[in-house]
């Protein structure tokens, strides 16, 4: 009886423990997150630090696989192009090589950035007035079909890679790609949060094709989805196991053998053909033979002491750089970190540059438009002065868009000083749900961003390279490489990098923490209720923001939302002037940083 007595009297005492801390966990939303010894509160690491190279990627496995080249006398662009790789296997979730690429590099050699735009085109038999009908058959006149043979462009990546080793690189093609090529064939692991966005992919591409908006599935079923009956390692990944995809394993072997033709000119071209024309879709071998990516200089502003750098339209990294341009007349060091003021006129400068990406931004070989002119000290003063530091504005000027997407993004380093940001993506999720056969991998869905509205600067025509939401970083100090970066997921991206600025610049933030610090995200479309917009948007807000703040900010006029889990993966390698390098990575996602 004894026994009983004290069992039940430790019973209630557990009761008790927990139900205080429920009360504690109400009052304060980081009960019960762990305390670091050094640095700030809520960082989840240190920076790696390291005096060779270095590299940030989305998966541990792709990390290893860049600094493994690295040390095999790789360059910081061979490094970038093996991990790439890898990461197509082990998170096609993000990227692959049906989808498109854009990189910055820092070549210490002539002592300049490089940019390269790696962006595919429509194809040359899909007319505007073609698009409006199967936009009209698929059940929503107003836009491109989010899924289907309909949303494919060309995939730039492999050309990208080709164009840039060309360049930059050291070590053979065959041996980059050689060790996803193992991986493929053997099963490489899987994590959870990877694991997680899969099973959302079935989910979404299987209510396609059922709801008719997908001409073909079972490729990608076989493929990526087998849940009976499955070979060794090919189950659908639960965040526990192994995946193997030898086809894309034998796709890469002929890539790494015979080079860029094998896959633009040669059978991968000519398989992708023979599986579009059966199934009823566009995209043909010559819209492939004809696929050329384009060098860019990247675009570059002051933001206090440094100089922040992205690449020009077709992708929206401008607009990074114009939210940077008008903050840049506030104190947000002296408004405080994560305060009522600092993030209040980060949302209105965000909301500022959105609007004028709506209305400007597209493919600047149609549109003729110099994005440059929104970065002017007359048109900056003039879109600042709309800021009130008492309420939020109306809805600016032109119309608001909001972009959705799952992306990748890595950032390499090398001895010789030379820094690599990438980014790649199939654009949403895994892309159009579309795998030609054999080939181990699925196209991008990159043209369901063309608007169908006449006029538009990004509206739908035949051999024209849609808006892109993908954007790498860069920023220099005083003339000299200081910090490669990216922060990948579709509207999230100009956003986090504005973010991953202020938190470095303005208040002094470590590598690690300045991507740890909670974070905002601001949509400019509809209501997460399904409400009609009013061009006045909402922002999500993750829980490290202050209950307080939350309520003034809605005091203000802001629709404040709770965190949606969509605030971006983070990477950034920081170059110190004696050379050494420090990497961070997303604690968000499944990645890790490295160096040697």
């Amino acid at each position: 009886m004894p026994h009983v007595v004290a069992r039940a009297l430790s019973a209630l005492a557990i009761l008790a423990c927990a139900s205080s801390a429920a009360a504690q966990e109400d009052r304060d939303p980081n009960f019960g997150r762990g305390e670091r010894v050094s640095g700030e509160s809520f960082a989840t690491r240190s920076p790696v630090i390291a005096p060779h190279g270095a590299a940030a990627t989305a998966h541990p496995l792709a990390t290893q696989t860049a600094i493994d080249i690295l040390r095999a006398g790789g360059s910081a662009i061979d490094a970038a192009i093996a991990a790439n790789a890898m990461l197509g296997l082990v998170e096609p979730t993000g990227n692959g090589i049906g989808g498109d690429i854009f990189v910055i590099v820092w070549d210490p050699a002539s002592q300049r950035l490089y940019g390269y735009n790696g962006s595919g085109r429509t194809p040359q038999g899909m007319s505007l007035a073609q698009m409006r009908r199967e936009a009209r058959r698929r059940g929503n006149p107003a836009a491109v079909p989010s899924f289907g043979a309909a949303s494919v462009s060309v995939p730039g990546t492999v050309d990208g890679w080709f164009a840039l080793h060309e360049r930059f690189g050291r070590l053979p093609m065959a041996q980059l790609l050689a060790p996803t090529v193992q991986y493929a064939r053997e099963g490489a692991p899987i994590p959870q949060t990877i694991a997680m966005y899969w099973a959302n992919n079935r989910r979404r591409l299987e209510t396609e094709y059922a709801a008719g908006r997908l001409q073909e599935v079972q490729n990608a079923r076989d493929l990526y989805f087998c849940q009976e009956n499955c070979a060794p390692n090919r189950q659908m990944p639960d965040g526990h196991g192994l995946f193997a995809n030898p086809d894309l394993a034998n796709t890469l072997e002929l890539i790494g053998r015979e080079g860029r033709d094998a896959y633009y000119r040669g059978p991968v071209a000519r398989t992708i053909d023979a599986y579009m024309r059966r199934i009823g879709g566009w995209l043909r071998y010559d819209d492939l033979a004809r696929h050329q990516g384009e060098w860019v200089d990247p675009v570059c502003v002051p933001y206090r002491d440094v100089e922040v750098c992205e690449l020009p339209p077709n992708s929206q990294g401008v607009v990074a750089l114009q939210t940077l341009r008008i903050l840049e007349g506030f104190n947000l060091r002296e408004m405080g970190f994560l305060s009522i003021d600092s993030l209040h006129v980060q949302i209105e400068a965000t909301r500022l540059a959105f609007a004028d990406r709506a209305h400007f931004y597209g493919d600047p070989a149609f549109t003729h438009f110099d994005v440059r002119r929104l970065l002017t000290d007359e048109y900056t003063a003039e879109r600042r002065a709309m800021i009130s530091l008492t309420s939020a504005m109306p809805p600016p000027p032109h119309a608001e868009l909001r972009l959705d997407g799952d992306t990748t993004y890595l950032t390499t380093a090398d001895s010789s000083g030379m820094m690599v940001s990438l980014i790649q993506s199939n654009y949403r999720g895994m892309g159009s749900g579309l795998v030609p056969d054999g080939l181990g991998f699925m196209l991008q869905d990159r043209a369901e961003l063309f608007s169908l509205e006449s006029g538009h600067p990004n509206v739908y025509a035949p051999g024209r390279r849609p808006f892109q939401t993908i954007i790498p970083a860069f920023a220099l100090r005083d003339g000299q490489p200081w910090l490669s970066f990216g922060v990948m997921g579709g509207d999230m991206q100009p956003q986090g990098h504005v973010q991953i600025i202020v938190n470095l610049v303005d208040y002094g933030l470590d590598l690690q923490a300045a991507g740890d610090a909670a974070r905002y995200r601001f949509y400019g479309g509809a209501e997460p209720t399904g409400e009609e917009p009013d061009g006045v948007g909402f922002v999500a807000m993750e829980n490290g923001v202050p209950p307080a703040v939350r309520a003034e900010l809605e005091r203000r006029g802001h629709r404040i939302r709770p965190a949606d889990g969509s605030f971006g993966g983070y990477q950034a390698i920081m170059r110190h002037p004696t050379g050494v390098y420090e990497a961070a990575t997303e604690m968000r996602k499944d990645g890790s940083a490295g160096g040697y």
